[in-house]
C-alpha cells in the first residue's frame, strides 16, 4: 500500500472517531433520583453550557414558537433529564424563587445566565451557583434533595431552558444581583425592577 493511501486511510479513521465523540457530548445527565446531591467537584468535570448568545438567540423574537403567554411556553418545554449545567440553572431558579410567579423564577434564572455570559463571573451555570458565599442554599458544594417528580421541580426545570435559551424577555433583564425585598443590603448598584418578592440590580 502506498504512502499516500495508507495517510486517508489514517484520516478517514480518525474523522471517524471525531464524529463518534461530538455526538456522545452532551449524554452525561444524571437525574437526581439516582444522586443524592449534585456535588460541585463532580460537576467540574462535565462539558460547560454556556448562555447563548444574544446575537444567536435574541429575546422575545421568533424562538418564543408564537406563544402568548409566559405559561404556555413553560407548558410547551420537554419532559426530560437535563443537562448538568441546566440542572444547576434550575437548581437555582427552584431554591430561591419556588414560590414566585413564573415571572419571578425566569428573572432569577436569567440572573445565573447573565453572570456566566459576563465574563465578571464563573463561565458556566454551575460554577456561578458554587461559586463561594453566593446563594445560601448551597450547602457543603452541594445543592439539597430535590423530588424530579414535584411540579415545583419540573417547572424550575422548563423555566431553566427558557432563561437559558432566552426565549422569553424577562421584567429583570440585564441583571446580575437579586436579594429577597424584606432585606436592605445598601448595595451601591443600578436597580433594574422588583419582579415578586426579589429587587434586581446590575
Amino acid at each position: 500500500m502506498s504512502y499516500s493511501l495508507r495517510m486517508s486511510g489514517a484520516f478517514s479513521t480518525v474523522l471517524a472517531l471525531s464524529f463518534m465523540l461530538i455526538g456522545a457530548e452532551g449524554s452525561g445527565a444524571v437525574a437526581q433520583d439516582r444522586t443524592p446531591q449534585i456535588a460541585a467537584q463532580a460537576l467540574a468535570a462535565e462539558p460547560e453550557i454556556t448562555a447563548p448568545d444574544t446575537a444567536e438567540a435574541p429575546l422575545g423574537a421568533d424562538t418564543a414558537l408564537d406563544r402568548d403567554t409566559l405559561a404556555e411556553l413553560v407548558a410547551a418545554q420537554p419532559v426530560a433529564e437535563l443537562p448538568r449545567e441546566l440542572e444547576c440553572l434550575a437548581g437555582a431558579i427552584y431554591f430561591e424563587a419556588k414560590s414566585e410567579t413564573l415571572e419571578g423564577q425566569l428573572a432569577v434564572g436569567r440572573v445565573i445566565v447573565n453572570r456566566a455570559r459576563s465574563g465578571r463571573f464563573p463561565a458556566s451555570y454551575c460554577g456561578v451557583v458554587f461559586q463561594h458565599a453566593q446563594f445560601s442554599f448551597v450547602r457543603g458544594n452541594a445543592m439539597p434533595v430535590v423530588s424530579r417528580t414535584s411540579r415545583g421541580w419540573k417547572t424550575a426545570a422548563a423555566v431553566a431552558r427558557i432563561a437559558h435559551e432566552g426565549t422569553w424577555q424577562s421584567a429583570a433583564e440585564g441583571a446580575l444581583y437579586f436579594h429577597a425585598a424584606r432585606v436592605s443590603p445598601g448595595w451601591n448598584l443600578t436597580r433594574v425592577a422588583r419582579v415578586d418578592s426579589h429587587i434586581f440590580y446590575r
